[in-house]
């Protein structure tokens, strides 16, 4: 580790083999907790390469337990965070009307730590118990439409980083890896990035892949479809920019969509979205996302019927009906 700190300390960067190397390294309790700070560090300085991000990401896979859902036939709705907008859970939210419209969703979440209130964070406020159970999962996928999976749980070389990226409190490189490394390796992915500059690399990465994917970023910042402005769209067909209107919607103002202060604040906005007593601004982002996912995971359906299909998940109470039976026990 000294060594890899030293490279990067003259600016050098890593190849795909050394970054995936010292992040084992790292995942196996090789580095101590300053040589850890000060790693995570080098890339809150400098942008990050596209060989040193896919060297992570192998390292990463190498190192999680992996579910056996039976399928990989599964679509995961998940953003980098890190684009310090504080929203509400609107990706999670997003996954249940997916799931309520029919579709297998395998949801890749963490707790917040940039931000007040991530995925997990709501979940467990929620009552929902973590596992890595794949026999749990299985079920739940099957009755609910929908597994969660805790990031922790499957993967062991969070718990060296973990503390550290809490005491640090901004977004590290850890934030760009959360979708690339869901554990079920789902075929279907909407991933929401903070930067153009991390949509770029995003698009080379999953280019690689033969996932069918969707890569999202509105251009004031957000890492999902905020419906403040104009968003880029990135899939394997081509890239665009579109208006909230071009998916049949209103704009609304960036205030319209906080998440409030607390884990609580979080918790009843989202209660609030899937029983249909939200605000527009709420149900509108909440639709939107989900529509994304739809058209990501049903290449039959346009992007405005996809939207419709979420609206139809999420007004018939089916999001919620999903919801409740992953919760069940």
């Amino acid at each position: 580790m000294k060594n890899i700190l030293q490279q990067l300390t003259e600016h050098k960067t890593l190849s795909k083999e050394t970054a995936r190397q010292v992040l084992v390294s790292i995942g196996k309790g090789e580095a101590n907790p300053s040589q850890l700070a000060a790693f995570m560090t080098v890339y809150l300085m400098r942008n990050i390469t596209v060989q040193e991000l896919d060297g992570f990401r192998e390292a990463m896979l190498e190192l999680c337990l992996l579910p056996d859902l039976g399928t990989d036939k599964v679509i995961d709705l998940c953003g980098t965070g890190g684009d310090g907008k504080d929203t509400f859970n609107i990706s999670t939210l997003a996954s249940f009307v997916v799931a309520g419209a029919g579709y297998k969703v395998a949801k890749h979440g963490n707790f917040g730590v940039s931000s007040i209130c991530g995925s997990s964070n709501v979940m467990a406020h929620l009552g929902y118990t973590f596992t890595n159970d794949s026999t749990v999962m299985r079920d739940k996928l099957e009755r609910a439409n929908i597994c969660f999976m805790h990031a922790p749980s499957f993967h062991p070389a969070m718990r060296e980083v973990a503390p550290i990226r809490k005491d640090l409190g901004v977004k590290t490189f850890f934030n760009m890896l959360g979708p690339m490394i869901n554990p079920a390796k789902p075929h279907y992915q909407l991933v929401g990035v903070f930067n153009l500059e991390l949509l770029r690399l995003y698009t080379y990465l999953y280019q690689q892949t033969g996932k069918r994917f969707a890569l999202v970023h509105s251009l004031d910042g957000y890492d999902e479809v905020s419906l403040t402005g104009a968003f880029k769209l990135v899939t394997a067909q081509g890239e665009e920019i579109l208006q909230p209107s071009d998916l049949g919607l209103p704009t609304y103002t960036p205030e319209q969509l906080e998440g409030g202060t607390t884990v609580a604040d979080s918790a009843a906005i989202f209660l609030d979205v899937l029983n249909g007593s939200a605000t527009n601004a709420q149900r509108d982002a909440v639709i939107a996302n989900a529509g994304l996912g739809i058209f990501c995971a049903d290449e039959t359906l346009s992007l405005q019927e996809a939207v419709e299909k979420a609206r139809y998940s999420l007004q018939n109470k089916q999001a919620l009906q999903s919801f409740q039976q992953l919760l069940a026990n």
